[in-house]
C-alpha cells in the first residue's frame, strides 16, 4: 500500500498486471486536490505479503474491500487493465464502497486469449536489466513506469510481480467474461480508452453503456494501453472534468 496524501474523499488506485501502486505517482499529485490518496499493491505485486498463490478476482477483490472499509466508504476507484477489472468487481460485489469508477483501458471478455502471447513478451525482455538506465531505455517512452515494477537483485533487475504468478493471474481473464459485473455496477463509471488499445475493439465503449449507474466513454487519441503515461494532460483533464462532477457537492 501507498499513502499518496490528501484529505476527505477516499480514492484507491489499484494497477495493472506487472504494476504496483507506486506506478500512480505521476498522477497522485493532481489527485490528492480531490481527496486522500491510495494505492494497493495487488496479491504477488509490489510490497504485498501475499506471493507464491493461485490469486482469482475474487481475492483481489476481498483485499480492496477490506481496505477501503480502512479508508471511509465509499471511495472514489481508478484502475487501470487489470485494476480496472478489480474495479468493476468491487463496485459490483460491494456497491455500498464504491462512489465512483474509473477505468483506465479495461477488457471484461478477453475469452480465447492465453498466456502464450505473456510468455512471448517476457521471453523476449533481457531481464535481468543491468541498471535501471537500462530499463528505461529498453521500454522507451514507457520506461519510467517499467523503472517501478522492477528491483535489484545480485545480478541486476528483475520484475518485483514473479512471471509465473503473472500468467497464472492472466489466465483466468481467457476462461470466462465479466459482463455479469459490469450489469451490476450502479455508480456513475467514466471509461478512459486508449486509441491504440489492446483490448476487443468496441468493448470498452459497451462497458460505459451497460453500467447501470450511468457511464461515459472516451478515447484518448495517439494513446497506447499507459494512458496516463502517454497522454498525461488529457488523461488529467477527463478524470478532473468527471470528478468535479461526481464531487460536486464536496469540491
Amino acid at each position: 500500500m501507498v499513502t499518496f496524501g490528501g484529505e476527505g474523499q477516499p480514492i484507491l488506485l489499484l494497477h495493472a498486471l506487472m504494476g504496483r501502486a507506486s506506478t500512480w505517482w505521476p498522477v497522485a499529485p493532481w489527485l490528492t486536490r480531490y481527496g486522500s490518496v491510495t494505492g494497493l499493491d495487488a496479491r504477488g505485486h509490489g510490497r504485498s505479503s501475499y506471493r507464491g498463490g493461485q490469486w482469482r478476482t475474487p481475492d483481489f477483490v476481498v483485499d480492496a474491500a477490506a481496505l477501503v472499509s480502512e479508508l471511509g466508504a465509499p471511495a472514489v476507484v481508478i484502475g487501470h487493465s487489470m485494476g480496472g477489472l478489480h474495479g468493476i468487481a468491487l463496485a459490483a460485489e460491494h456497491p455500498d464502497l464504491v462512489r465512483a469508477l474509473v477505468l483506465e483501458d479495461v477488457g471484461v471478455d478477453l475469452r480465447g486469449r492465453t498466456v502464450d502471447d505473456w510468455r512471448a513478451l517476457f521471453d523476449a525482455w533481457p531481464v535481468p536489466f543491468p541498471s535501471l538506465r537500462h530499463v528505461r531505455e529498453f521500454f522507451g517512452p514507457a520506461g519510467d513506469y517499467f523503472s517501478e515494477c522492477v528491483e535489484e537483485r545480485a545480478d541486476g533487475y528483475h520484475l518485483v510481480a514473479g512471471p509465473h504468478e503473472l500468467f497464472d493471474i492472466a489466465a483466468e481473464w481467457g476462461e470466462r467474461a465479466y459482463w455479469d459485473l459490469v450489469d451490476r455496477v450502479r455508480c456513475p463509471v467514466l471509461v478512459i480508452e486508449a486509441q491504440h488499445t489492446i483490448m476487443p475493439a468496441g468493448q470498452q465503449a459497451e462497458i460505459a453503456a451497460r453500467v447501470p449507474g450511468g457511464g461515459t466513454h472516451f478515447v484518448v487519441e495517439g494513446a497506447g494501453h499507459l494512458v496516463h503515461e502517454a497522454a498525461p494532460r488529457v488523461f488529467q483533464g477527463a478524470v478532473e472534468a468527471f470528478l468535479s462532477w461526481v464531487l460536486h457537492e464536496d469540491v
